[in-house]
């Protein structure tokens, strides 16, 4: 249901954020644990494709086989940008973890709001002044990590990172251009499984499987796993798509740059990682953009609701 105007936010809302914003912030440090053990691209490929099933499992019990049918075009664009989302954003975060610090990870993620904006203006969309600065800001910002002494990971890894928030970005935007499944949960169903499929073959492909035993896998790392599977692809996103309809989006989009605060503290008390001053100044002025950018965003979203006739709402994956 839509958003009141001038509703506060009850118990619910706030409840929801929170799980949103400390259970998405976990996952970095997950990602970098489950990767000790399990490669990389095979890692967020089982992560996915459970998820994914477990997901068919509840569709089908809560909607019925009938909510599954959907035109070719429907399911080539929730495929397609299932692909970007899980294989081209968390697949190539789980291989930059590899030699990354989780919280500069999600720092560098959490550039996505800004790649969305550039694309966007790319297909002729004109921000705002006020959005346009903040995506200046932001890569700035990432300029900033890029200097030396700014990351002590390779800096190939941190292109990589980059790459991913770029290729999570498309899939975000592409579901916004193109006519995909009514229900989010399909949806989402879909993504997952086409992501986590193709993950599956790439991984023995890329020769992530030569050599590897599950005999060898760390209880650590199947902790990770698991925590990926159940929280952060099931819990968290149930929670955000139930977000979506009982909040505002302006709102909602608050765990753009909360998410990376959260995995940089985490990643500091469990694991113990330090970023460098040249990293967390950068950080911080990716985070002060993307905050720029979100409220520059929620305030023209509400001048153009308040400009046109009101129609039944359509939740954005993000």
């Amino acid at each position: 249901m839509p958003f009141p105007a001038g509703a506060g936010l009850g118990a619910r809302v706030w409840a929801a954020l929170g799980v949103v914003y400390v259970v998405w912030g976990s996952t970095y440090l997950a990602i970098r644990y489950a990767v000790e053990t399990i490669p990389p691209l095979f890692s967020a490929g089982l992560r996915f494709t459970a998820a994914g099933l477990i997901m068919l499992v509840a569709v089908l019990a809560l909607r019925g086989s009938a909510s599954l049918r959907m035109s070719g075009s429907q399911l080539l664009t929730a495929s397609v940008s299932g692909v970007l989302l899980v294989l081209g954003g968390n697949g190539l975060v789980s291989v930059a973890e590899q030699k990354l610090d989780s919280g500069l990870a999600a720092l560098l993620i959490a550039c996505v709001p800004l790649w969305i904006v550039a694309m966007r203006a790319g297909l002729g969309d004109r921000p705002g002044p006020a959005t346009a600065g903040g995506v200046l800001l932001g890569f700035a910002g990432v300029a900033l990590i890029f200097l030396p002494g700014g990351s002590r990971g390779d800096l190939g890894y941190v292109a990589l990172c980059l790459l991913a928030a770029f290729s999570w970005a498309a899939g975000s935007l592409l579901v916004t251009r193109r006519p995909v499944p009514a229900d989010p949960l399909v949806l989402t169903t879909v993504e997952m499984l086409a992501g986590g499929l193709v993950l599956l073959v790439i991984a023995p492909a890329r020769g992530e499987l030569s050599g590897f035993t599950f005999g060898a896998v760390s209880g650590a790392s199947w902790l990770g796993l698991a925590y990926l599977v159940v929280f952060g692809s099931l819990v968290a996103f149930t929670a955000y798509v139930w977000l979506l309809g009982h909040a505002p989006v302006s709102v909602v989009s608050t765990y753009a740059y909360v998410n990376p605060a959260v995995a940089v503290l985490l990643g500091a008390l469990v694991a113990g990682e330090r970023l460098t001053g040249a990293a967390l100044a950068g950080g911080l002025v990716v985070l002060a953009a993307v905050a720029v950018v979100v409220t520059a965003e929620g305030r023209r979203q509400r001048r153009v609701a308040a400009a046109t006739p009101r129609e039944p709402a359509r939740a954005e994956m993000s």
